[in-house]
């Protein structure tokens, strides 16, 4: 008889037994072991006729608990409920099931999930690199663009970059970066202190608001700003149909 050959990734062409013979990863010896009885690895919980215990915990629709019933007796609820039988605790003894709508559950689990992404702030560290000498075009250029970072929440690192006779004169780029955090101090404040690395200056500037605030006014003002457009557009007809009365009346009638 040809081995059972292990259907867990990374080690395909390993016979399972030979896994759970020399594995110490108790994860992988549980998920072989599974696989090599004949089941599946899923992130989905049984449903209905995919249960197979003998009996279970039932929970009702509205959350309240039936008890410990049969099997066949919760599918037949679940059919007269016109719901399915959700396996919601496999690792319980015996496992608890909930009558509900499967289908409707997922779709509002996966709304809830994009909802908390859509919400979900990460902070991010910009960079912007300046030299010793920069051109005062250059710098408003850099500034504003520090500006702009800082109004969306994110840190920002500047870097002052040293070449040739100029590291000799890091005070060069001290000054530049305390005139930079002073330019921008409304809107950040300096969370890492003016540093030497090798031939460049690094400073941090962390913003005043957080990334959520941030977020929060961005969308508020992408909504003012939507709700703006609707109104000039419904305002155009109202303004036409009311010029249409006047015209009208200002045209002799043919009687």
């Amino acid at each position: 008889m040809e081995p059972r050959l292990c259907p867990v990734r990374g080690i395909f062409a390993v016979p399972a037994r030979l896994v759970l013979r020399h594995t110490r990863n108790a994860a992988v010896r549980q998920a072989v072991a599974w696989c090599y009885r004949g089941g599946s690895i899923s992130a989905e919980p049984r449903i209905n006729d995919r249960i197979r215990v003998p009996e279970v915990r039932l929970v009702g629709p509205s959350g309240e608990q039936v008890g410990i019933v049969p099997l066949a007796k919760a599918l037949e609820l679940a059919q007269e409920y016109d719901l399915d039988l959700v396996e919601v605790a496999a690792t319980a003894r015996p496992p608890v099931c909930k009558l509900m709508d499967y289908g409707k559950f997922k779709y509002e689990s996966a709304m809830k999930a994009r909802e908390a992404r859509k919400n979900q702030a990460h902070t991010v560290i910009k960079e912007m690199k300046l030299r010793p000498k920069i051109d005062p075009h250059d710098y408003d250029t850099k500034k504003g663009h520090v500006v702009r970072f800082l109004k969306q929440g994110d840190k920002v690192k500047i870097t002052i970059m040293f070449r040739g006779r100029e590291q000799s004169r890091p005070e060069l780029g001290f000054r530049l970066l305390q005139r930079l955090a002073s330019d921008v101090e409304d809107l950040g404040f300096i969370e890492s202190n003016p540093k030497q690395d090798g031939r460049n200056m690094i400073m941090v500037l962390g913003p005043h608001k957080k990334k959520t605030e941030a977020m929060a006014e961005a969308r508020e003002a992408q909504a003012a700003r939507k709700a703006e457009r609707q109104g000039t557009t419904d305002a155009a007809p109202e303004h036409d149909t009311a010029e249409a009365p006047a015209e009208a009346a200002e045209t002799p009638s043919e009687a």
